[in-house]
Formats: C-alpha cells, sequence, structure tokens
C-alpha cells in the first residue's frame, strides 16, 4: 500500500510557491515599487517624504535611487528592481526612476500576455529581438558633437538642464547646469569626479551656491598659528599622536610617591616630542591628521613654525591627497620616501558663519569645490543629490559624447522602430515585441500623467507624429503640448538611454522566467535562559 500523503521534502517551516502562484507573487512585488516612484517621473513629478525607524532621520527626495535605497523590502523581485536602480545610478547618475518604471510596464505587459497562454520563453524571445531593434534605432538618431567644443558644450549644457528640470534645483536650472558644466570642463575628460567636492553650508539662499577654484576643507587653523601659509609643504597624516599615552582606564598604576606620576607624564611627553620631531624632519610647514593631535604636540608643531590641522574627515583625507599630491602616511621613520602634497597658499575664508581652509593653486589643477547654500538641511541634501546626478551625466556624456533628444522623443521613437518590426514579424514573437513597444511609450504617459496634462491625446500625437518621421518630436511640459525637442534643446545623454533600455529589459525577462520561488526555514531563536 502507498501513502497519499505528500513528501516532506523541505525543512520544516520553509515555504514553496509554485508555477502561476510564484509568477504572480513576483509581478506583484515588482509592479508595487514602479507604481511607488512612477510619481516622480519628469519634470513635474511629485517628492516622496522617507522618514527613518527612529523619526528624526527625515530625507525630501524625488531621486528614485534614494527612495528605492531607503525602503526595506522583502520580495525578491522588488529587491531586482532596487538592485538595478542602484546600478544605474552608480554608472550614469541618472535615469534611476525611468529603469525601474520600464521594468514594471514590461512586466505588466507580460502578465497580460501570459493571461493570453503566452509561454515565458516567447515573450522573452521576442523581447530581445524589441531591445536590438530599439538599441540599433537609438543609436543610429544619435548625434556626436565631441569634436565642436561651442556645440558640446552647448549640449553639456542641454543635458544638466534636462537632469536637473525632474529636480529641487528646476527654478535655478541654468545657473547650477553652469555650475556643473565649468566644474566638468576643468576635469579635462579625466571623469574623476573625487575632484569635485560638494560643500554644503546652511543660510541664505539656493541661487547664493557657488563654484570656488582649489579645495576648501570645514577645519580650522590650531591656536597661535599662522592663519595664512604660502607655498604649503603638506604632510597629510592618519596617526595616534597618544599612541604611547599609558591606557590607565581599568587599570591601575602603583607608586611610591608623586613624583613618580610626574616621571610617568615626562615619559609621555618625551615619546611625544620624539614624534613630533620625526614628523617635523619631513620639511613639511603644514601638518594635517585624520586623527587628534592634542595640547602638546600643537604647541611643539607651533613652536616650530608648523601650522598642525587636527581630525580631519577621512574622505577629506582621502581627495586633500588626491588634489595636492601627497600621501597619505601613519609612519614617520623614512622621511626621503615620503611624498608631500603641495599648494600655493593655504588660508581661512569664512562661508556663512563657518570658517574653512581655502586651498589654493593645488597640485591637481582641475580641482574645485562647489559650495551649496540654502534654508534647511533637507533641501541642501537633495541640492547634493540633483547636483551629484548632474555631474555624473555630464562625466559620463564627457567619455561617451553621443546625445539623444528627451522630453519623451528617444522612447516614442524606440517604440516607432520596435512596432514597425512586429508588424513585419510572424509568429506570437510578434506580440511580445509589441508589448515591449507598448511599455515604452508608458514613460512618455505617466510624464504626462504626472503634469495633469491628457496623456493620451499628447501620446497619439506623438505616435502619429513619430510615424510620419517626426523623430524629433517629444512634449513640452512648460505648455502641456507636443513640440520640437531640437528647439527646445531638451537632450539627454545617449549612454543614459541605452543603459536603461538594457537594464530594464534585463530585469523584467529575468523575473519573466521565474516558475518558482523557495524560501528557506526561518532560523529558530534559542530563548535566553539568562545564563
Amino acid at each position: 500500500m502507498f501513502s497519499l500523503n505528500p513528501v516532506q521534502i523541505y525543512k520544516s517551516g520553509a515555504e514553496e510557491e509554485k508555477a502561476e502562484t510564484a509568477r504572480l507573487s513576483s509581478f506583484v512585488g515588482a509592479i508595487a515599487i514602479g507604481d511607488l516612484v512612477k510619481s516622480t517621473l519628469g519634470p513635474k513629478g511629485m517628492d516622496k517624504i522617507l522618514q527613518g525607524s527612529s523619526g528624526d532621520g527625515i530625507q525630501v527626495t524625488n531621486d528614485g535611487a534614494t527612495i528605492l535605497k531607503a525602503i526595506g523590502v522583502d520580495n525578491p523581485a522588488a529587491k531586482v528592481l532596487v538592485d538595478i536602480s542602484k546600478v544605474q545610478d552608480d554608472e550614469v547618475g541618472d535615469g534611476t526612476t525611468s529603469v525601474v518604471v520600464l521594468a514594471c510596464e514590461l512586466l505588466k505587459e507580460a502578465e497580460i500576455l501570459i493571461g493570453q497562454k503566452l509561454h515565458p520563453q516567447t515573450i522573452i524571445s521576442g523581447w530581445r529581438k524589441a531591445v536590438d531593434e530599439a538599441r540599433r534605432v537609438l543609436t543610429s538618431v544619435a548625434k556626436d558633437n565631441g569634436k565642436d567644443p561651442v556645440k558640446f558644450r552647448q549640449d553639456l549644457m542641454n543635458i544638466a538642464r534636462t537632469t536637473l528640470s525632474s529636480k529641487i534645483l528646476t527654478q535655478y536650472k541654468d545657473y547650477f547646469s553652469n555650475l556643473a558644466v565649468e566644474a566638468v570642463l576643468r576635469l579635462k575628460g579625466s571623469g574623476n569626479l573625487d575632484a569635485i567636492q560638494v560643500i554644503k553650508k546652511l543660510g541664505s539662499r539656493l541661487q547664493d551656491s557657488y563654484l570656488d577654484e582649489g579645495f576648501l576643507l570645514d577645519k580650522k587653523i590650531g591656536v597661535n598659528q599662522p592663519k595664512r601659509v604660502e607655498n604649503a609643504k603638506i604632510l597629510i597624516a592618519n596617526t595616534s599622536m597618544d599612541a604611547d599615552k599609558i591606557k590607565v582606564f581599568g587599570s591601575r598604576v602603583r607608586v611610591d610617591a608623586v613624583s613618580k606620576v610626574a616621571e610617568l607624564e615626562l615619559a609621555e611627553k618625551e615619546k611625544m616630542k620624539d614624534k613630533v620631531a620625526k614628523i617635523i624632519k619631513h620639511g613639511c610647514n603644514v601638518f594635517i591628521n585624520r586623527q587628534l593631535i592634542y595640547n602638546y604636540p600643537e604647541q611643539l608643531f607651533a613652536d616650530a613654525g608648523v601650522v598642525a590641522i587636527e581630525h580631519a574627515d577621512f574622505e577629506g583625507v582621502e581627495r586633500l591627497a588626491l588634489v595636492t599630491g601627497g600621501e597619505i602616511v601613519s609612519t614617520f621613520d623614512d622621511p626621503d620616501h615620503v611624498k608631500l602634497g603641495m599648494c600655493d597658499l593655504i588660508e581661512e575664508v569664512m562661508i556663512g558663519e563657518d570658517k574653512l581652509l581655502k586651498f589654493s593653486g593645488v597640485a591637481l589643477g582641475e580641482a574645485c569645490t562647489i559650495v551649496l547654500r540654502g534654508a534647511t538641511k533637507q533641501i541642501l541634501d537633495e541640492s547634493e543629490r540633483s547636483l551629484h546626478d548632474a555631474l555624473c551625466v555630464l562625466s559620463q556624456t564627457v567619455k561617451e559624447t553621443r546625445t539623444v533628444y528627451g522630453g519623451g522623443s528617444a522612447e516614442m521613437l524606440m517604440a516607432d522602430a520596435v512596432s514597425k518590426l512586429a508588424a513585419k514579424t510572424p509568429g506570437k514573437e510578434a506580440v511580445a515585441m509589441e508589448s515591449f513597444a507598448k511599455a515604452l511609450r508608458m514613460l512618455p504617459t505617466t510624464v504626462a500623467d504626472n503634469g495633469g496634462y491628457d496623456s493620451a491625446a499628447l501620446i497619439s500625437q506623438l505616435r502619429a507624429g513619430h510615424t510620419d518621421g517626426k523623430h524629433n518630436l517629444g512634449l513640452d511640459m512648460e505648455h502641456g503640448d507636443v513640440a520640437d525637442m531640437e528647439t527646445l534643446g531638451i537632450t539627454e545623454s545617449y549612454q543614459v538611454k541605452r543603459m536603461m533600455l538594457i537594464s530594464a529589459a534585463e530585469a523584467a525577462e529575468m523575473i519573466l522566467r521565474v516558475d518558482n520561488i523557495i524560501k528557506a526555514a526561518p532560523r529558530k531563536r534559542v530563548p535566553d535562559r539568562g545564563f
């Protein structure tokens, strides 16, 4: 006799979702993530308030990657979309919302097709052909003004304006676009964004932000030390100046008399003095340490005419080493092999009510600092994120100089090409290709919806125009109309669009391939017996 009871394969507590249930679970999770960030898309997108569990960490943002990073998701498919948003942010800096929304729309289309009994592999096959065609047509219309400095600068300005138009800085996008372009062009094509420092200082207005040549360190010069140093030779260190102090916390030191305590202190002072002497032997006139320096060594440095700056944060020390051409050192026994940083002038400057150190004439000529001013911490944080997106996109465009038109123009162009290919393709794959084109059209549809315009009328106008070969047409969000993107100067980076297309298609395909979700049994908690 055979038992009819199901065989237990997995551990007790493990869960398994099969076939349609698993697929539905994946779709629901991914679509929920897409719908969450969809309202932030485009120039008229709305912001989200993200509040931490403790209630004090509040962020106000419409940056897709920031929103998705902040929310905790448990659904595996949702995590895939969070990851592609992060990759898009790391790779090109912009398009983080677009990539998630496109993947979400593809999965919505896939859900409908599976309901019509199309096999997932057939859908995937059609999508792959659609991606190839979309990428081909996107590349064919991309313009490259990389060889013409005047036109290329205008392209960069247009890209920066387009990127910032959906951010908090949209009100002053011309001003901040110019700041970002100036900063990136100083890099001379290196794309090393570490040379561009962004400092946030509360107070004043956003339009009082400015670009400062050189490097600013948010520190003050120590007591009794010169406030201005010319021809600075800088020793940058990450060393503990109290390493030789006797750590007496939790320990006892027995002495015969008070004079013995004085001897201990004297021994400590001598060790500190030796360390300071070794540092001065390097021939530096400025010593910047990541850790504390303490009063006695600071006094010794002052007597030797060396400016000592303590507790510079690690990122500041790293960037300082980069821009001054120095090295971070921890031991001082071999002065001949230590590379000192150089700069023409170090002086104290005032920004608002704070004193900062300005390093002018640094070895890395392209180094610069953008000083952001604003009324609240949240405004400054969001402004920094917006500016970072623009700087990332611009640095990518300097490397890959091709550009395409924005305002939904590129998406409608790709959708038109995919639809035309679908019309020539026999078999079920054509249905999948048409669904891909529909998903692409949903991006400008969402942008129009977020602006409160009649998306159905606008998208049908756009579709008709692109079918006629007017591939410059896109959405004019200022007037709620269809317009020529070339005339309006709405330009986007080719690299951003290409990455968005490929990443979204790959993520949607990966989720669509799933037909089983197996969750491991939760780890049992061992009760605390108080031993």
